[in-house]
């Protein structure tokens, strides 16, 4: 009788992360590494090829040329209470954690830091088997959308040195490091304006960057030696019910008047907090396209000129990051 071949599977796929104490180098298995949930990626590295430029040939093309290697890609993870603080470190850098077992811990993200870590994401299809590890990565952008209902994931894009070849066995081991995944849901949602919550908002999203730029020096592997970290920023949208002039009013100042704006969700008693002190609303169109309710959105910008452009307070009971 044949055997069914054994195919890899999505279902089954595991990612482990371990953050690196040298760029592109993957620490060693262990306790480093942790197995994160995910929803899917694109991360692997790709290298085109060049077409030969010779003349004087005939008319046949002749052999490409292997071209540099790229590994730019994103990871859609579930925006969770413990899991989702390592992603917020790759992004952020160290928190600042303070607490205890009996009341919970509070760390504190601050956007802005001088030195930001690199780590290590291995994707693995244990059916085949295959691992294969995507090492020098850094965090360039994270991108959150809230609505009234569903599932609330963070789309993150990340730059990475490059990919190992897969091999049979996991770099990470056959026991990282698992926490439970207690998921935020979009339902516990808040929207905040200057402490005080904002009402007939029916969808909001933000994106905060890192701004990254590759390090592109010439190299015999034909990867990038790093990326370094740019301006922070962050951007997004609100997009309200046309039932009051409150936005509206601020948004048309001259000169423009910053507000701070919160954007949260709960779950039992973990919270997580995406405060932005220093908010510019540009003037917006309200558009009316048939009988329904108007709507505005207003696309703002943030500012760090008085501090941080973002904090972010994640409440759990994890200690450290």
């Amino acid at each position: 009788m044949a055997v069914a071949p054994t195919r890899a599977r999505g279902s089954n796929a595991r990612v482990v992360t371990a953050f690196e104490a040298t760029p592109g180098t993957s620490p060693a298995a262990g306790a480093a590494w942790h197995a994160a949930p995910f929803v899917s990626h694109t991360l692997g590295e790709e290298r085109p090829l060049e077409e030969d430029d010779l003349l004087g040939q005939g008319r046949e093309m002749q052999d490409p040329t292997e071209g540099v290697a790229t590994n730019d890609g994103d990871i859609v993870v579930p925006v969770d209470a413990r899991n989702f603080g390592r992603w917020l470190k790759l992004f952020f850098g160290n928190p600042l954690s303070a607490g205890t077992p009996e009341d919970g811990y509070t760390h504190t993200f601050k956007s802005g830091a001088q030195t930001l870590p690199s780590i290590s994401i291995e994707v693995g299809s244990p059916e085949v088997p295959a691992y294969s590890v995507n090492r020098g990565c850094r965090g360039n952008t994270m991108r959150i959308q809230m609505a009234r209902s569903g599932k609330l994931n963070a789309t993150l894009g990340l730059i990475c040195i490059g990919e190992t070849d897969p091999a049979n066995t996991s770099a990470g081991g056959p026991n990282p490091t698992i926490l439970p995944t207690t998921r935020f849901p979009n339902a516990t949602g808040s929207v905040k304006r200057n402490g005080q919550l904002l009402g007939s908002v029916v969808g909001a999203s933000f994106t905060f960057s890192n701004q990254l730029e590759k390090v592109e020096t010439i190299q015999p592997d034909g990867r990038i030696e790093d990326s370094d970290p740019g301006m922070a920023m962050m951007t997004g949208d609100l997009t309200i019910k046309f039932a009051t002039q409150e936005l509206l009013l601020a948004a048309s100042t001259s000169p423009p008047t910053p507000m701070e704006i919160t954007f949260g969700w709960t779950v039992g008693a973990f919270t997580l907090l995406f405060t932005l002190p220093r908010v510019f609303l540009p003037k917006p169109k309200r558009p009316i396209s048939g009988p329904g309710g108007i709507q505005a959105q207003f696309n703002f910008q943030t500012s760090g000129a008085n501090g941080n452009a973002v904090i972010v307070t994640l409440k759990n009971d994890k200690d450290s990051y």
